[in-house]
């Protein structure tokens, strides 16, 4: 089987999988289906291209499974009006697919490499309305809100409080919270006030969000 065949047979297995969880949105994976995820992933690594497991990426991070990808994104109810915050680029692939789903998106992530190497990605494929930056996710981006929506994929040691001014009103952020070391529960925080409304949404072992800025690469 050639490398093509395989991409579609990972990508049909993909669908699968989704349908099976009650994820089968048009507009969704129209989106994931426009974005080739193949770019955005290391050559030793394509036959990992449409897996549900963690592949690793530049600066030793690593990037989820295309299946917690898609239920995030799924979770976060995207409207085409929506600005979007996301907390860690990291290959720039999800910022793509939100993209094609929403107004805008600020992406951030604390290494400049991988802020860096999305950029030539996303310019590549002709995306115009992603912002990049090399920032702090513990700070967030409090001068481009408030946002409709922010997305985190690294874990939260307690509820991201400071997150609520980033928010408007009504707006969602979801973020996997719990111990750097052991499982983490993704929270689907819904804003109401000044303070947020949890449902938990799934369980996940993610990496510990770290502050500050990474200092050479």
């Amino acid at each position: 089987m050639n490398a093509v065949a395989d991409e579609r047979e990972g990508f049909a297995a993909f669908l699968l999988r989704m349908r099976g969880r009650g994820i089968a949105g048009k507009d969704l994976v129209g989106a994931i289906e426009q974005v080739p995820r193949r770019n955005f992933i290391g050559a030793q690594w394509q036959s990992s291209v449409w897996s549900d497991r963690l592949v690793p990426i530049a600066c030793g991070e690593v990037i989820e499974g295309i299946d917690l990808q898609a239920q995030v994104i799924h979770a976060l109810s995207l409207d085409p009006q929506h600005r979007v915050l996301e907390i860690g680029t990291g290959s720039g692939f999800t910022a793509a697919v939100m993209a094609r789903l929403c107004a805008r998106v600020v992406s951030i992530d604390r290494w400049r490499t991988l802020v860096e190497q999305a950029r030539h990605r996303l310019d590549a494929l002709g995306v115009g309305n992603v912002i990049l930056r090399q920032a702090d996710a513990k700070l967030g981006m409090a001068g481009e809100g408030p946002f409709d929506r922010i997305v985190c994929w690294a874990a939260f040691d307690s509820m991201p409080r400071n997150y609520v001014d980033q928010l408007a009103s009504g707006g969602v952020m979801i973020a996997p919270i719990g111990p750097g070391d052991g499982e983490q529960a993704v929270a689907r925080l819904t804003k109401v006030g000044s303070r947020f409304e949890r449902q938990d949404i799934g369980k996940v072992r993610l990496q510990p969000l770290l502050p500050g800025l990474a200092a050479r690469i």
